[in-house]
């Protein structure tokens, strides 16, 4: 009876976290960290907490897709993943494997809307592993209702460190100048896959950290991160919407931050050449809320007189 007024008071509060979602994050990406704990605790061997664990990673899936999330991206394995046993890695690519053949053969709606992408450094990984990498990105290729980005034998700083040699033998042999050098470059040779920006980064298990994931689209975009004490097995959808509520509230304070600074730049200008001033004011647009900014060029207007025009290019 309790078990059952439990569950009904954790679905009840499920449903309220999920209609509070207004703008959910495009981009989460997750740590998934704890399945030996968990497999420690309850008293299981690691393999069945591996397999705990990547039954979560099929929920996950599933949440994303019905709050509207766009891009997920999992932390599967580690270039640190390297320095465990044989066995257990052994046991680890078993299960990758088992996992992205049963995908790939699903016929649920959900699966076929799903376009997966293996990030990594794949040539760490077994070929066993590279095969059916190679399959499922080719028979996923033309979905393109959501991403789903695998990273495997992965690590951000070998990745950034890579794209840096890269570029530098390409100024050594004169096939690019120092000039030609740009964010957009070296995004470019950081992932073959285009990658989006990442939003929001989750962590469970209870440590306080990001692991080296992804630092170029989480750090160089601000990512909200959202880290909590369940092991991955026993991460729950009310931990995954605390974590879509924390990106929320980020934004939110985000947005006022920028709307003041907004309503700073434009007063300071005030006395400055009118057309500055609209200009300003128009590139301001992709920054705030529309209607924050109508509100400030509204009144620093009236303070000229009406002589700002605010979608005048």
């Amino acid at each position: 009876m309790l078990s059952f007024l439990r569950r009904k008071l954790e679905n009840f509060y499920e449903d309220l976290l999920q209609s509070e979602i207004k703008k959910p994050p495009k981009h989460v990406a997750i740590i998934q960290d704890g399945n030996r704990r968990y497999a420690q605790k309850f008293g299981i061997e690691r393999e069945e907490g591996h397999i705990e664990g990547a039954k979560t990673t099929e929920r996950v899936l599933h949440w994303c897709k019905e709050i509207g999330v766009e891009e997920l991206t999992l932390y599967t394995f580690s270039t640190e993943n390297f320095d465990r046993s044989g066995r257990e890695q052994k046991e680890l690519f078993d299960l990758i494997e088992l996992k992205l053949k049963q995908f790939s053969e699903m016929e649920e709606e959900y699966s076929r809307d799903v376009r997966v992408r293996v990030i990594g450094q794949l040539e760490r990984v077994p070929e066993r592993i590279r095969k059916v990498a190679r399959e499922i990105e080719r028979d996923t290729r033309g979905n393109t209702k959501f991403k789903l980005n695998i990273a495997l034998a992965y690590g951000g700083r070998d990745e950034m460190l890579d794209a840096a040699i890269e570029i530098a033998e390409e100024v050594a042999s004169k096939k690019i100048s120092i000039e030609e050098i740009d964010g957009k470059m070296i995004e470019s040779r950081l992932s073959k896959q285009n990658i989006r920006d990442v939003d929001l980064i989750i962590r469970t298990g209870g440590d306080v950290r990001t692991s080296n994931f992804l630092p170029w689209h989480a750090n160089g975009n601000e990512a909200a991160v959202f880290f909590c004490t369940p092991y991955w097995p026993g991460f729950s959808k009310i931990d995954f919407l605390r974590g879509i509520r924390t990106y929320e509230h980020r934004e939110s304070t985000w947005q006022t931050t920028r709307a003041e600074r907004a309503m700073a730049i434009i007063k300071v200008m005030k006395m400055a050449e009118i057309k500055d001033v609209k200009k300003v004011a128009n590139r301001l647009r992709a920054y705030i809320p529309e209607k924050v900014l109508e509100e400030i060029v509204s009144e620093v207007d009236q303070e000229n007189r009406g002589s700002i025009k605010y979608n005048e290019k």
